[in-house]
């Protein structure tokens, strides 16, 4: 299933992760055993072969998101039902997606409405034409929307997992964030998870409730998950970033990825020095862990 660049990348992490681990004999002598390509490459239906997949977008981030980190933090599993919230272009669902139908999960991404706007809804577009492109490596992905009057995002208590990955902002600046997180909890099996990755802001000062430079706090993502029913298990610093100064000049975009020039909807400035944003790399983001309670009968 993977092209020779594919089998290249897998070969070259499976090799270093093997040399990494491998370390000391009991005798505290090193192993001489060499790792051949057949015991390197990833099994077939392995979150690490999702991961080395030719099918893969922007794979030279993994170093700033972690997604193997994220997911087996997250508690990612064989034959699970795992929606995911505003999936974008599909950056982690063409993980998720391939993992899933190998395992026999199943994969609810809830993305735009047709009220959302053009850009939005070219996003969509263009995601649900990625993951059909490819039936036999992504399965089926079950489409559904979230926003005002889009119904549920996955049939009540189907869900073992729902991920948000830095879009609760979003959630926040469309006045939906507490209705969403309901929604999350209604979706959610009995003991499931919420899996939250977002932009973290310094935690003094009032949280802007729209959200507008694309950093939460952490205590206000607690307090809608609480108000929604859910329980705080676990925070990860995985996806920390202590040089993110939080202090920029067109928020969050203003850092790679996006490398904002100017403030949303307006020409770049082709004079603008993206040096320092990329000397910091990707947002410092919290990454948090949630769980519905299960009902004493």
């Amino acid at each position: 299933m993977m092209d020779g660049r594919a089998r290249a990348r897998a070969l070259a992490l499976a090799i270093a992760f093997a040399g990494a681990a491998s370390g000391l004999t009991s005798c505290g002598q090193k192993s001489a055993e060499p790792v051949t390509e057949a015991a390197a490459l990833p099994a077939e239906g392995s979150l690490a072969w999702a991961i080395a997949g030719d099918w893969r977008l922007d794979p030279d981030r993994d170093n700033a998101r972690h997604p193997a980190e994220t997911l087996t933090f997250f508690g990612l599993a064989p034959g699970m039902t795992v929606v995911e919230v505003f999936p974008g272009r599909g950056w982690y669902s063409v993980i998720l997606a391939p993992y899933l139908a190998r395992n026999g999960g199943t994969l609810y991404a809830a993305t735009f409405l047709d009220t959302d706007g053009a850009e939005a809804i070219a996003t969509r577009s263009a995601y649900v034409a990625r993951l059909s492109a490819r039936p036999e490596v992504f399965g089926v992905v079950n489409i559904t929307a979230i926003g005002p009057g889009a119904g549920p995002i996955a049939p009540p208590g189907s869900a073992d997992l729902v991920l948000v990955m830095r879009n609760v902002h979003t959630l926040m600046a469309q006045s939906y964030a507490e209705e969403a997180f309901k929604g999350f909890y209604a979706a959610l099996k009995p003991g499931g998870v919420l899996g939250i990755e977002e932009h973290r802001a310094r935690a003094t000062g009032l949280q802007d409730p729209k959200a507008g430079d694309g950093y939460v706090q952490e205590a206000y993502v607690k307090a809608l998950a609480a108000e929604a029913g859910f329980v705080f298990e676990e925070a990860s610093e995985i996806n920390a970033n202590p040089k993110d100064t939080k202090d920029h000049p067109f928020g969050v975009w203003t850092l790679p990825p996006v490398l904002a020039s100017a403030p949303l909807g307006q020409p770049a400035n082709p004079n603008f020095d993206h040096a320092p944003y990329r000397m910091i790399g990707e947002s410092d983001r919290m990454t948090l862990k949630f769980r519905k309670q299960v009902r004493a009968p």
